[in-house]
């Protein structure tokens, strides 16, 4: 497959999927909802994004270097549910379906956290 455009992002550190979602009770059974955390960083993604005008259409490859923070032990995994939503309600790319692979490595250890995003529009 043929990349057809490539673009890089800084994005803030993302919070863990186990912080991004919230259960609440109702009469019968649980509802699953964004949490105040979540809110924060889509804001956040989006905010960061706004001068990006128009979302990639095609098949996607993303690679992502994660940034901790600290040298606190964390599961990789658990960080990319909410950089990818927050990255496609921020308008980057239409639905995260589009993303056929996705390749994620422990980064440096930098204040505050970071993800490097590059994301490789493909030719079908």
């Amino acid at each position: 497959m043929e990349a057809v455009r490539t673009i890089t992002l800084e994005l803030p550190w993302p919070p863990s999927v186990n912080r991004y979602w919230r259960s609440i009770p109702l009469r019968r059974g649980y509802r699953v909802v964004l949490s105040c955390e979540g809110r924060a960083y889509r804001r956040d993604v989006c905010a960061r994004l706004a001068a990006r005008r128009r979302a990639l259409a095609g098949r996607l490859h993303v690679r992502v270097t994660l940034c901790a923070p600290t040298r606190r032990p964390l599961d990789l995994d658990n960080r990319l549910k909410g950089l990818l939503d927050a990255m496609q309600h921020a308008g980057v790319y239409r639905d995260d379906g589009q993303i056929d692979r996705i390749e994620v490595e422990r980064g440096e250890v930098v204040q505050g956290g970071s993800a490097l995003v590059e994301i490789t529009e493909v030719a079908a």
